[in-house]
């Protein structure tokens, strides 16, 4: 999507296209499953409860705004990719969805591996329990700082992403006695988002070495002769919140490709194959993400078939799913302050957290839902901009839903869907706290990553 910015923020006072009819839901009390973690629901007064405690008893417990996170549903995605893939493959949950220690230790009980790319999500990884051998370790400017943690610590694979890094953890490798086990992450000129991708020379990004004119190949093979790494396969990632398989089956060619190149070249056939992660979830109603069963036997049928066509052995399939695991299994939890109607317009409903909970609004135009959840309404429909507390016009949570036009401050507001990107990229803009991450689990809340005080910051500002 091409936007026009502008150092306001996005355009704040957009209305819906003319002619455009934006219906509202048929009920507004209704919680669609596909949106909200399984084991949220209304309860007798209803009220919404997830884990089986009301939202009610989690304001008052924890106050707003907070994230609070389903784990038992957590665990059954986390179980669903395994399952999915079996043994013959390997699940890395990407970190930078949102990490934590009890995250960490709820993937290595369920048997997953976990995908980092900065030095703090490798600490977070290593005191959270995760085995080094089943972590990854991404970027493309890892320090030297970096690499040697990672290596010393004996991370599974690390994802070389330029000419200068295969110098750089040779180098590293070598100097510390170590042969460091590697991937080389190519640009295959596929890009893919939601339900479009586009397969022409997409190389204008920051991130791999490109296939074209020979460079993926060239990076192989010096990475080949370097005694401090060993080659262990390709990485692709082809872009995010992906509804569509068309992109991975462009992607899986062009890399099955170059396999055969280092096969017909170097004659050894690379036994890994990481396909990324971007799969996507559902943030509206409209959405209609893909179970991890299909998309496992779509993507191991794709690298099947290609590898078939090439007379290569298959190799091993790894995939990154991040978003698709913890995204749907939280939502965050707000409290109205302010309501202010504007005549032929929509009505902005104003909440105590807002960009620095959760900038995707402002930063990629994302689509979120809201609910009240703090009780029921049969009022009639009226059309909000949720909007948050910041300094800032672009300080929007959802650009344009259906609430209860007898909405009052004090109600309780919940957008569903926040578990992935929301806590990870949070911030302190205006001095504003972060929100905590509350996991809820049969009948029991505790947090997990708490609420920051204003000692916090006062701590940081040395004066």
């Amino acid at each position: 999507m091409s936007r026009s910015a502008h150092p306001a923020g996005p355009r704040h006072a957009d209305v819906l296209p003319e002619g455009h009819y934006f219906a509202p839901p048929a009920d507004l009390n209704a919680l669609d499953p596909k949106v909200w973690a399984h084991t949220v629901g209304r309860n007798a007064d209803g009220v919404v409860a997830v884990g089986g405690i009301d939202v009610k008893a989690l304001a008052e417990q924890f106050g707003t705004p907070a994230y609070f996170i389903d784990e038992a549903d957590f665990r059954a995605r986390a179980r669903a990719w395994r399952t999915a893939f079996g043994p013959g493959a390997d699940v890395f949950y990407a970190g930078k969805a949102f990490l934590s220690r009890a995250v960490v230790r709820w993937l290595y009980e369920e048997g997953l591996n976990l995908d980092v790319c900065s030095g703090g999500e490798l600490a977070t990884a290593l005191s959270g329990g995760m085995p080094a051998d089943r972590i990854a370790f991404h970027g493309n400017n890892k320090s030297t700082e970096e690499i040697t943690r990672a290596i010393e610590s004996g991370v599974g694979r690390i994802v070389l992403d330029s000419f200068q890094e295969i110098v750089r953890v040779a180098h590293i490798a070598s100097s510390l006695r170590r042969r460091q086990r590697v991937q080389i992450r190519v640009t295959v000129g596929v890009e893919a988002h939601t339900h479009e991708f586009i397969a022409t020379a997409h190389e204008d990004q920051k991130f791999g070495i490109p296939l074209a004119d020979g460079q993926a190949a060239e990076a192989v093979r010096r990475a080949l002769q370097l005694e401090g790494l060993e080659v262990i396969g390709i990485h692709s990632h082809i872009g995010s919140q992906i509804f569509d398989m068309s992109g991975f089956e462009v992607a899986a060619h062009r890399v099955v490709g170059l396999l055969k190149d280092i096969r017909d070249e170097h004659g050894i056939e690379l036994p890994e194959i990481d396909l990324g992660g971007g799969l996507g979830i559902a943030y509206t109603s409209d959405d209609d993400p893909r179970e991890p069963h299909e998309i496992a036997k779509a993507l191991t049928e794709i690298v099947s078939r290609e590898c078939e066509a090439a007379r290569l052995r298959t190799p091993r399939i790894s995939v990154e799913p991040g978003r698709a695991i913890v995204g749907p299994t939280a939502f965050t939890l707000y409290e109205v302050g302010t309501i202010k109607p504007l005549d032929g317009l929509r009505t902005y409903v104003s909440v105590d957290g807002g960009m620095s909970d959760n900038i995707r609004t402002a930063l990629y135009d994302a689509d979120y839902s809201v609910a009240l959840v703090s009780r029921t309404s049969d009022a009639e429909p009226m059309l909000v901009r949720v909007v948050g507390k910041h300094c800032e016009s672009g300080d929007i949570v959802v650009r344009d839903a259906f609430l209860p036009a007898d909405l009052a401050p004090g109600d309780l507001l919940a957008v569903p869907a926040t578990g992935a990107y929301c806590r990870s990229m949070a911030s302190n803009y205006n001095h504003v706290l972060r929100p905590p991450v509350v996991a809820v689990n049969d009948g029991e809340a505790r947090v997990i990553v708490r609420r920051e005080t204003q000692e916090d910051l006062l701590r940081l500002d040395v004066g």
